[in-house]
């Protein structure tokens, strides 16, 4: 790429800052009208509600930011090069893709887009493009190379339905081959796939894995969300719960995902949950009871009321297994019976707790909706933990940019 390329790409950050959304919008319009079968690979309950629009604008903007060294968006890049590989993404679709992005960008930009500029994008979407084909090959080598590793997607068996909550329910799911399963890093998720017919179409949807590597099985945590029609959201979980039965079969991608666990340290950590964001936890938890951890561990989590927390009785046989576990449960409203030590009435809020989650050396694992990752990132942050030592999952389309 040459430096007057570079300079034209820098130019556009301010008209993508302003509008990047719109084009976005009418990159995702104009793919999936002249290649309507890719729509099999994206969840619409996002196109729905503009998540995945955002997601890519922001994306766009960072790269054009950051033109002169891409380098600083290694983990950015790495975590949709994991995203990318649980949908089966291949470096046939990178060409549609670019084909449309840069006719986007011709379409919304019209005298704006110079011949010249248009190919300054052309060189560094392949730029991009070349660097996620090769991040996402390592990847898709590594996933088959495990003993009971697969790429694609796999035939599993639905053999368990288990409720944990009024809310969540997990389903315990067997290749349908009858063969091992890949060994994952505690964190991690897979990619489900179902035939939705009210929209005639294939639908993926992450969730994270909620129990430590076995070799045998994977478990997901489903939270039952409402959906319509017209904004899809919910709609693969409301099948999990209402239509996919014990003994039925589902598709399913390989382990994928950064936010996870660091295996090799010793050292305390502190999980710091709202609602079904404790799923990738409990399989970090699960994992160190299972490998008999001496590390100090606090679990804090948030939930509405006790009817909605799930793994309230796994969580106790944990504490009782792992024995330096220090929990921490906050409800919306205690009743009476809520009303002893490790209660507390109200949203998560680590101040209250102070030093007994604050813990020397500690690494901080946080997961749930957005605003509550943002706030509890934030209050860390004041208490003078380093950005460096929390970690976060974003569920859905990332957003979040915290530093």
């Amino acid at each position: 790429m040459t430096t007057e390329q570079k300079e034209l790409i820098k130019a556009t950050v301010p008209i993508l800052r302003e509008h990047g959304v719109a084009l976005t919008t009418h990159f995702y319009s104009r793919m999936f009208t002249h290649n309507p079968e890719l729509k099999n690979l994206f969840n619409m309950g996002n196109q729905g509600n503009g998540k995945q629009q955002l997601s890519l604008a922001m994306a766009v903007l960072a790269y054009a930011e950051n033109i002169e060294d891409p380098s600083v968006l290694v983990s950015a890049v790495t975590k949709i090069g994991h995203k990318h590989m649980s949908l089966d993404i291949r470096p046939e679709h990178y060409a549609i893709v670019g084909k449309h992005l840069l006719a986007s960008i011709g379409e919304v930009l019209g005298e704006g887009a110079t011949p010249t500029l248009i190919e300054a994008w052309a060189v560094a979407y392949q730029q991009l493009a070349d660097l996620m084909i090769g991040l996402e090959q390592n990847l898709y080598s590594d996933a088959v190379a495990k003993e009971g590793g697969w790429t694609g997607w796999r035939p599993f068996l639905v053999k368990q339905k288990v409720q944990e909550s009024e809310e969540i329910t997990s389903f315990y799911l067997y290749p349908a081959d009858g063969g091992k399963v890949a060994d994952f890093t505690p964190g991690q998720y897979i990619s489900l796939r179902l035939f939705l017919p009210e929209l005639n179409l294939l639908q993926p949807r992450q969730y994270s894995l909620s129990n430590a590597p076995n070799g045998d099985y994977y478990r997901i945590s489903v939270k039952k969300e409402a959906g319509k029609a017209e904004h899809p959201n919910g709609m693969i979980s409301n099948r999990l719960h209402n239509a996919v039965q014990e003994g039925d079969v589902v598709e399913v991608a390989p382990p994928a995902g950064d936010f996870v666990l660091d295996t090799t340290k010793q050292t305390p950590v502190v999980f710091v949950s709202g609602g079904v964001g404790q799923t990738p936890l409990m399989s970090m938890l699960e994992y160190l009871a299972s490998t008999q951890s001496s590390r100090d561990i606090v679990w804090v989590h948030g939930s509405r009321n006790r009817k909605v927390h799930a793994f309230r009785e796994p969580l106790t046989m944990l504490e009782a297994k792992i024995g330096k576990l220090n929990k921490h449960i906050f409800y919306d409203t205690l009743d009476e019976e809520m009303q002893v030590s490790g209660y507390y009435e109200g949203v998560v809020e680590l101040d209250k707790l102070k030093e007994q989650a604050l813990l020397q050396n500690a690494d901080y694992y946080i997961c749930g909706p957005a605003p509550f990752i943002q706030k509890q990132f934030t209050d860390l942050a004041a208490m003078g933990v380093s950005p460096e030592a929390i970690h976060y999952e974003e569920f859905g389309p990332a957003n979040l940019v915290l530093s």
